[in-house]
């Protein structure tokens, strides 16, 4: 079977409307990673910038938004029909056309949060590297999120079902991903687990 692109990929399922069902499955996971980061920006009382990785039809930047800290909250993605969809029902967050893999922000961050996308990337390792040298602010956090990870069994034949190329690696490479980028406090946990379900491996580290 021939590879598709993942920005191709999701274009198609945004045009199906497949997006919507894309935010109600990660939104549990998604809600517990961005308690546990913005709770951090509300201990210390700090105003924070946001951007999310992989922002899809731009729920978790819209989210985000509402909150009382965030003085800029932005979105990437390299699908197209993402994009328009994120801009459809976007306020006055903004949201960027880009592949991540060759992306350079304008600006640094506080608070980076992908959710289903590191396993994508070209080379996750190098853009991890990216992120921890220029685009987090120092004090910065990267949280991130994924499903597809060689602990999770289910996640195995997902390549082959959707047709598109992912990376899987252990959660202990991961980990060493983050290290080798140079993030501090590099923790590891799963998120929304239950007996049917691995859980989402939720990344986090700071610059």
């Amino acid at each position: 079977m021939e590879m598709q692109k993942a920005v191709d990929v999701f274009g198609t399922w945004a045009e199906q409307g497949k997006d919507i069902g894309m935010e109600k499955g990660h939104s549990a996971a998604v809600s517990e990673m961005l308690d546990f980061a913005v709770k951090e920006r509300e201990y210390l009382n700090e105003k924070f910038s946001f951007l999310d990785l992989g922002c899809g039809n731009g729920w978790v930047v819209r989210d985000i938004a509402k909150n009382s800290l965030c003085i800029d909250a932005h979105g990437i993605d390299g699908a197209t029909q993402m994009i328009a969809n994120a801009r459809e029902r976007g306020g006055s967050e903004e949201y960027i056309l880009s592949n991540i893999d060759e992306y350079e922000p304008a600006q640094g961050y506080d608070l980076i949060h992908s959710m289903e996308v590191l396993y994508y990337l070209e080379d996750p390792a190098s853009i991890l590297k990216k992120i921890a040298d220029s685009w987090l602010n120092t004090g910065g956090r990267l949280i991130a999120g994924i499903d597809l990870y060689y602990e999770n069994i289910d996640s195995h034949s997902w390549e082959e079902k959707v047709g598109t190329r992912m990376l899987m690696f252990k959660e202990t490479e991961w980990v060493n991903f983050f290290k080798q980028a140079g993030f501090s406090d590099v923790r590891s946990w799963r998120a929304n687990q239950s007996k049917d379900w691995a859980g989402t491996l939720v990344l986090t580290g700071k610059k």
